[in-house]
């Protein structure tokens, strides 16, 4: 459903359901129910305002009854915000297309503590593009490229290729060159495939019984650092040496290729989920996650041309010593 409401600051209006029925007579009764703990002047001061509004851009106000919306929007009031230590960069611009290298560390669409500091709205807000939206998503801690559609005319298009799994994607990792204690050898290329399901309230994804629903392959491109005779761990704390991996998902779940990597004992470096999950401490910006999304790749539905856009970042342990 549409907002009737404009981007503002990059950001979208906020869409409120409203309930049915309830002890509440007035929209402004159930939002000062739900939020009023927090902000009660502030909300009497939107629907004085007209900042609150219906389904057709008509402006409530402290009497509107609740029954006479099944939705509202609003602007909320955006937390101050540090800015993030890293910058994005832009591979390719036209008409309907914006590719970006994405860095570590900053998300692709505003959630949580990350509203402005985020790639969405930093972008919106520099090339003065309030209808821009991204065509898919990548992890926080994933770097690497990132596709938006700049044109809500040919949008659909390139939604459509991604709906239908007609986007190859191809990715980067460091990991260790032999797995962890418990684990066999693999062969590569290695195919993964398993079920895997990840709830809202919970922060990890898990792999469980039943028909896979997630495939990668993985391909051991080059070994970065021989693993040590006589030790576990070499000087700066890597596991068995290092390999770089190139990783093709044939799916898209929430922390794929993280998950599959650790399922073969080779848990990507400097992994604060998967195959352990770490304490929760601040980012560490001198060890981002060794996870990129190097190329994507597709034929454009607007020329019918094959078309590739490659990321031009390098993960930090990929570099040899």
């Amino acid at each position: 459903m549409k907002s009737p409401l404009p981007v503002r600051d990059g950001v979208n209006a906020t869409r409120l359901r409203l309930p049915h029925d309830g002890p509440w007579e007035t929209a402004l009764e159930y939002m000062l129910h739900r939020w009023g703990h927090l902000d009660p002047q502030g909300i009497l001061d939107r629907f004085d305002a007209g900042e609150i509004v219906g389904e057709t851009g008509a402006p409530l106000d402290r009497t509107t009854p609740l029954r006479d919306h099944v939705f509202i929007w609003y602007y909320r009031t955006l937390p101050p915000e540090e800015r993030l230590p890293v910058e994005l960069s832009i591979l390719h611009q036209d008409g309907d297309l914006l590719v970006v290298d994405k860095p570590h560390f900053l998300p692709t669409t505003p959630g949580g503590t990350y509203i402005q500091e985020s790639a969405l709205v930093r972008l919106r807000k520099l090339l003065d593009i309030p209808d821009l939206i991204p065509m898919h998503r990548l992890d926080r801690m994933t770097a690497g490229v990132l596709l938006f559609s700049t044109n809500p005319e040919t949008r659909g298009k390139y939604q459509v290729l991604f709906e239908k799994r007609k986007v190859q994607k191809e990715y980067e990792c460091v990991s260790a060159v032999v797995p962890e204690d418990g684990f066999a050898d693999p062969e590569f290329p290695a195919l993964v495939r398993n079920r895997m399901t990840k709830s809202r309230d919970y922060l990890l994804a898990q792999v469980v019984d039943g028909e896979p629903n997630t495939e990668t392959r993985i391909e051991r491109v080059e070994i970065i650092e021989p693993p040590h005779r006589t030790a576990a761990h070499d000087d700066a704390g890597h596991p068995r040496g290092r390999a770089l991996y190139r990783l093709e998902p044939h799916t898209g779940k929430t922390h794929q290729l993280r998950v599959h990597m650790a399922s073969l004992g080779l848990g990507i470096l400097n992994d604060p989920f998967y195959p352990v999950l770490l304490d929760q401490a601040p980012d560490d910006y001198d060890r981002p996650l060794q996870l990129l999304a190097r190329g994507i790749r597709f034929v454009d539905p607007l020329s019918g041309k094959p078309v590739e856009y490659r990321s031009k970042l390098t993960l930090s342990e990929a570099r040899r010593d």
